[in-house]
């Protein structure tokens, strides 16, 4: 009995891992044998893309979606490595009860599995009207004041339409139409498609935060109290 539940494990998760892979246009045999791209490749990027990041401190970035009248979350894998689902929860909480529209934006293969953010905001009782397909969701981000990215990377990168780029061609959320773009990363590192971080934000609206997504989740909630 053990060996078989042990197989069904672990064939479920080589296709889960499959799908992603295939979403994300990367070889699922690279992705098991250590890489997606040399390292070659990526600093040849990073060469080639060196740009200036805004960052702001938590308390100037707290600030934004508190006086905004329209926020898209986008949940992403710093934000389940961070276990800040029940503060984005709060902070939603907080905004609506100011008048501001909140939603969130979701990928269908953001964090390590599909569905993985559907289940975290299941988890801490997001009410299910508020959670959209990105599907659903893209068209708004044009109109939108402000877009939090929490811990999210390859699945909001412009780099997808760009020929030559690993997830060229996969959908994306088109998080960098909104008016202003907050980005909490916890540093510049190159998210799981092995592509260098400062290619996804280069654009003027966008702010960057290298904290911990708890943290300036719940400095956005101190700040709207």
């Amino acid at each position: 009995m053990l060996i078989i539940a042990g197989s069904l494990v672990g064939s479920s998760g080589a296709i889960l891992s499959y799908i992603m892979c295939r979403a994300m246009n990367l070889s699922f045999f690279s992705f098991i044998l250590g890489g997606f791209c040399t390292a070659g490749d990526v600093q040849g990027a990073a060469a080639s893309q060196q740009r200036n990041v805004k960052s702001r401190s938590a308390d100037d970035v707290a600030f934004v979606p508190g006086n905004a009248e329209s926020v898209v979350i986008v949940p992403g894998y710093g934000l389940a490595v961070a276990r800040a689902q029940h503060a984005a929860k709060e902070m939603a909480q907080k905004l609506t009860e100011k008048g501001v529209k909140v939603k969130y934006a979701i990928h269908p293969v953001a964090g390590r599995m599909p569905g993985h953010m559907n289940v975290l905001l299941a988890e801490a009782e997001v009410p299910y009207d508020q959670v959209f397909e990105m599907e659903d969701i893209n068209s708004e981000f044009g109109q939108a004041d402000v877009a939090i990215v929490l811990g999210a990377n390859d699945v909001v990168n412009p780099a997808a339409s760009q020929k030559g780029s690993p997830i060229f061609g996969m959908p994306i959320l088109d998080a960098y139409k909104a008016k202003t773009v907050i980005i909490n990363k916890r540093s510049m590192a190159a998210g799981y498609a092995g592509i260098d971080s400062q290619r996804a934000f280069l654009h003027g609206q966008v702010d960057h935060g290298f904290w911990d997504a708890k943290k300036v989740v719940e400095d956005i909630v101190k700040s709207i109290d």
